[in-house]
């Protein structure tokens, strides 16, 4: 995991490759990155960014759950 909560890198692979742990993971820099820039006044551009990526993993976490609850 980063130092700074203001990097959150990309992951290794594509989200639907990513495993549930890495997603979780990379679910939880992003919410922790994006709750750091909450706090400054103007919010930073880059927050923009980071809702977006964080929107992709939440989808895919949830698709992912009405997979397994079809299975």
């Amino acid at each position: 995991m980063p130092a700074d909560p203001e990097t959150v890198e990309q992951p290794r692979h594509p989200l639907h490759a990513s495993t549930t742990y890495e997603l979780a993971n990379y679910r939880r820099q992003l919410e922790r990155a994006i709750a750091f820039f909450d706090t400054k006044n103007p919010l930073p551009p880059a927050r923009g960014d980071l809702q977006a990526r964080l929107d992709r993993v939440i989808a895919e976490q949830e698709d992912r759950t009405k997979l397994a609850a079809h299975a």
